[in-house]
């Protein structure tokens, strides 16, 4: 199915970009006012770093002062609220009441599923709230506050460039909050919550985590100013950790979620646990487009459908409010594409306490394993503390690159980040995002006749390179826009060939292709005019997640009900088409 969607690569890679017009590696090239801009930026960085003794040469590797780039944020002497405790302890409640009196605020959250939710709170509350995320954008008349991706937190930053927030306009908030917090120790997506917390600048900033985050973020605003106070709060319902293991499938009851960290499993134990013909399961994990997630969540949610347990993967650690009675882990155990090890504390703890939702028809919330040789380490996890945060992540803005650039007569994008990571320099606070996804981009398309700029925005879209077909969506998109300086979605993929998916490998395909479509959308946002088919891409990724769902729907038994769900979804879908 993929070869007819997908369709033949081109080998040519001649022709220059309509935009910028940079041969490779020529970043003096660049247009007249992003020049101007950057060096602009860099003149008020070199400032804020200069004691004003002598006039000792700029280092453009020295990135021990990140919160220095955000003059906005350090003119104000912002509240910091820490809001810390478990999962379902109301912490992030709290903090959203306060984001809804505020006279304008910002929701950064980890996910797009809960910009979501709580851009529907906000407008539902008569608070209206644009929604802004990496692939869409959701106006509201008269709005004064936003729910975002925390990757598109608007922050004044002397060296932010604008390929990054191209679609967003700084503010000035009375109130912001910052979800998750205790994120800005990932390895991959750290930078983005350090960014948000360094860089926001607002009245009030509420931050709602682990308290395994509190000292490293006392630490890091020391140098700021900010008045930091910390609100700590306890689970709204126990959570029971069981003596004993599930043991057959039959003891399965309504409200149970069962937790593999392996698709194909998933669907393994959907099919144990539907066989048995007591219960229907939804179904949600990593790969499966957000919107097929909602809506695989609100069937378990809803009390009058018949699909009463959950199969899924660790995604429904956060962006998904789940009405669960019993987690139950199918394994300790999980690839983390490095090797097989034991799940840490953290991840127990973020798992284990999606049972036991506040609000919800379930007294308590109860956890655990389908084998008892697991239970141990269940129990000795709850019992323990999250280790201590001991560094942020921090990364490299295109600024930086640029200027860096120049200073190295390197002409490959791979090379010059290459370069500039090895001699860059931290304080002991911060360490570098990993950037293997970065570095992976840039391997493929540092032979096209790019700029440095757009290679690097290249670098920063979703694309999944370890998906063969996303990973060749990218490169043909890539090709086209360095050809033509236009990227029609037709010439690459095939409109109306959608199929529902027969089989797990078609299922797969079909996954990745909403994967392709979802990174065409995303680059129709910052490049408007060389990706114009933005609702063609749009309408064709919904139509995706609707064939998804369709198949979930018929990998359960047949009943009258699941006939009626497959006819409607089938409407749904020749509504789009």
């Amino acid at each position: 199915m993929a070869s007819l969607l997908l369709r033949q690569r081109r080998v040519s890679v001649l022709g220059v970009s309509r935009i910028l017009q940079a041969v490779n590696g020529d970043s003096s090239r660049l247009q007249p006012e992003s020049n101007c801009r950057t060096f602009a930026r860099f003149g008020v960085i070199i400032r804020n770093y200069s004691s004003g003794k002598g006039t000792a040469k700029f280092d453009f590797t020295d990135l021990t002062r990140p919160h220095t780039w955000y003059p906005n944020a350090r003119k104000k002497q912002r509240k910091v609220f820490l809001h810390v405790g478990p999962t379902n302890s109301g912490k992030t409640y709290h903090a959203l009441k306060r984001l809804e009196s505020s006279s304008s605020g910002v929701y950064c959250g980890p996910l797009r599923l809960l910009a979501w939710e709580v851009a529907k709170r906000l407008n539902k509350a008569r608070v209206p709230c644009d929604l802004i995320t990496g692939q869409e954008k959701d106006e509201v008349d008269g709005a004064k506050h936003k729910a975002v991706t925390v990757e598109m937190a608007d922050v004044t930053s002397d060296y932010e460039c604008a390929v990054i927030d191209e679609i967003q306009v700084t503010s000035d908030y009375e109130c912001a909050v910052i979800d998750e917090i205790q994120m800005l120790g990932c390895k991959t997506r750290g930078f983005s919550f350090t960014r948000a917390l360094l860089g926001i600048a607002a009245d009030e900033l509420h931050l709602c985590g682990d308290a395994a985050a509190v000292p490293l973020i006392q630490e890091l605003l020391k140098v700021t100013g900010d008045d930091v106070q910390v609100r700590s709060y306890e689970r709204l319902l126990p959570l029971v950790p069981l003596e004993v293991p599930l043991g057959s499938f039959s003891n399965i009851r309504t409200g149970d979620c069962i937790v593999s960290f392996s698709r194909k499993e998933i669907y393994k134990l959907k099919k144990k646990i539907e066989t048995g013909g007591k219960h229907l399961c939804s179904v949600v994990y990593g790969s499966l487009p957000p919107e097929t997630r909602t809506r695989q969540a609100t069937m378990f949610n809803d009390a009058s459908s018949e699909f009463d347990v959950l199969v899924a993967s660790d995604a429904i650690g956060m962006g998904l409010n789940l009405n669960i009675s019993r987690i139950i882990f199918s394994t300790m155990k999980k690839f983390d594409g490095l090797e097989m090890r034991d799940l840490t504390v953290p991840e127990v703890k973020q798992i284990a306490g999606r049972s036991g939702r506040y609000g919800s028809k379930y007294p308590m919330g109860e956890v655990t394993c389908l084998d008892a040789e697991d239970l141990p380490l269940l129990h000795s996890s709850l019992k323990s503390a999250s280790p201590t945060l001991q560094q942020a992540g921090v990364f490299p803005s295109f600024d930086f690159i640029y200027m860096y650039s120049r200073l190295q007569q390197k002409r490959g994008l791979y090379q010059i980040l290459e370069d500039f990571l090895e001699n860059a320099k931290l304080s002991d606070n911060y360490f570098f995002a990993n950037c293997e996804e970065m570095l992976k981009v840039a391997a493929v398309i540092d032979e096209l006749p790019l700029s440095l700029q757009d290679k690097y925005l290249f670098c920063l879209s979703p694309v999944d390179m370890n998906d063969e077909i996303s990973s060749q969506g990218l490169t043909q998109f890539a090709e086209n826009y360095a050809k033509k300086g236009l990227v029609r979605l037709k010439e690459i993929f095939s409109p109306g060939s959608l199929q529902v998916p027969k089989t797990h490998s078609a299922l797969k395909e079909l996954e990745s292709i909403h994967k392709v479509l979802e990174l065409y959308v995303w680059l129709s946002f910052r490049l408007d005019e060389s990706f114009p088919d933005h609702e063609l891409a749009s309408s064709q990724k919904a139509i995706c997640s609707m064939l998804i769902e369709e198949f979930l729907e018929r990998l359960g038994f047949q009943n009258p009900t699941s006939r009626k769900l497959n006819s409607l979804m089938a409407k749904k879908r020749r509504q789009y088409l």
